[in-house]
């Protein structure tokens, strides 16, 4: 299981097995992920990129919703 918080160089496939509530979090931000219907292949930092996204911004978020969902690990 991966620890928090995430890297940007986090496999997707592995950000989704070890925490699938992610999924829902990166469809809000645009992120598609294969547990929603598109696969999707690569890093964290790649798919982010691939949005035209902010890398730095989504994975601070995203790594404060893991980790209050986690119960503050």
């Amino acid at each position: 299981m991966a620890m928090l918080p995430l890297p940007k160089e986090t496999w997707m496939e592995d950000a989704l097995r070890d925490f699938p509530h992610v999924s829902s979090f990166l469809r809000e931000r645009g992120v598609i992920c294969v547990m929603c219907g598109e696969p999707v292949w690569g890093t964290l930092e790649e798919v982010i990129k691939e949005k035209n996204l902010d890398v730095e911004a989504i994975m601070t978020e995203m790594n404060a919703f893991l980790i209050n969902e986690a119960g503050g690990v």
